[in-house]
């Protein structure tokens, strides 16, 4: 009597989605938890800051809340790619970042803030392709700081070579539109991938002597803009000139500590509906938040930042990819850094470089990058999970 062969049971694509062996159990939660509180904070600061100028009574929430709907999006998308597939492709993606800041600086660039970092698209929308250079050096340094020379835990010396090449070609294209601030958080990105990856110190103090030499060689010759330069004196002392070069950083520590404690509420600072700091929705959203939540809600956000970053180092640590790591170390040193300086900048131990503070100030660019990155980190995630 022949036996029976009974057909393979097939899975219904739910169960693949979220059944017990589905990548979604393998998620950071606590990660994405954080990022969406901080998402969730920022979409009301945005209302605050903008409810008063903006078409329509909700200011510029609906565009902010779309822009979070497609940074989710790009998130999941980048949470589904196993990593290992991007180190193939990660030259591809910084061509293609190295082919859109070039764009931004011809004719078909846009100044904003005195800034040729944008390229309209029509209906209200802008890409700044200098975004998504974050993305494309972390993935282009990682890859060529992944493969340790022969014997050694170290990278190869043509390779640390080949990384301050491709670092220093798009750092050179976003200084040309000027963007100091994004050019800075490329260097970090860039030092921290060297470090991460275990050059050696002596390697490290050159880079730094060089990049000193660097520094003061664009200050003697003058190479930085009018308006770059009275962010730095603006810094060193704002009472230089309160009502020019000074004024954000003056009404930035206003707004911030007229919020004391508990702060004066949602949609009733003062200093926020007066329209008394600019851009305040953006690089200074950080006073709205001061203003309206006080000490409180502002030490409330800096913990959730830091959440994050902690979970990033975590999942960093945990990788047992080389690659892996230095893709997730240096996304944690960029949004570190970012924060430090955006915070820093609207309580006057940093001067102003007109960076936004992740995952809560409004944007489309910085928005989808951000959340991509984040996006990224959970990817490593699950491919590690799905070996433990």
């Amino acid at each position: 009597m022949t036996a029976r062969v009974l057909p393979a049971r097939r899975h219904s694509f739910a169960t693949r989605a979220v059944g017990a062996q589905s990548a979604v159990w393998r998620l950071d939660g606590v990660l994405l938890v954080a990022v969406a509180a901080l998402c969730v904070i920022g979409t009301l600061l945005v209302w605050s800051s903008t409810r008063t100028w903006a078409p329509g009574s909700t200011g510029l929430v609906k565009k902010h809340v779309l822009n979070l709907a497609i940074g989710a999006a790009l998130c999941g998308a980048a949470a589904m790619v196993d990593h290992r597939l991007l180190r193939a492709y990660a030259p591809v993606v910084y061509v293609v970042t190295l082919v859109g800041l070039a764009i931004v600086i011809t004719p078909l660039g846009t100044t904003v803030n005195g800034s040729h970092s944008w390229i309209m698209l029509g209906g209200g929308f802008a890409v700044q392709p200098s975004e998504f250079a974050k993305i494309g050096l972390v993935l282009m340094s990682s890859m060529l700081l992944a493969q340790p020379a022969e014997g050694t835990d170290r990278p190869r010396g043509l390779d640390m070579v080949f990384t301050l090449v491709v670092a220093g070609i798009a750092m050179g294209l976003v200084m040309l539109q000027p963007d100091l601030g994004t050019t800075l958080v490329l260097a970090v990105i860039t030092t921290c991938g060297l470090v991460l990856a275990g050059v050696r110190k002596r390697w490290m103090i050159l880079l730094v002597l060089v990049s000193a030499a660097g520094a003061a060689a664009v200050w003697t010759m003058e190479l930085l803009e009018p308006y770059q330069v009275a962010r730095f004196t603006a810094f060193l002392d704002p009472s230089v000139d309160p009502r020019g070069v000074g004024y954000n950083s003056t009404q930035a520590l206003i707004a911030i500590g007229s919020g004391q404690l508990f702060g004066k509420g949602l949609l009733e600072g003062g200093q926020t509906t007066g329209r008394f700091v600019p851009e305040q929705h953006t690089d200074f959203i950080f006073t709205v938040l001061g203003e309206e939540f006080g000490f409180l809600g502002s030490v409330t956000v800096v913990a959730l930042l830091g959440v994050v970053l902690l979970r990033g180092l975590k999942i960093a640590r945990q990788c047992e990819d080389r690659f892996g790591t230095l893709v997730a170390g240096t996304i944690v040193c960029w949004l570190a850094f970012q924060t430090f300086v955006n915070i820093g900048m609207t309580v006057g131990i940093m001067p102003i470089t007109g960076l936004p503070l992740p995952f809560v100030s409004y944007g489309g660019t910085a928005t989808f990058t951000n959340l991509m990155a984040i996006g990224l980190l959970q990817a490593i995630r699950i491919r590690e999970q799905a070996f433990n």
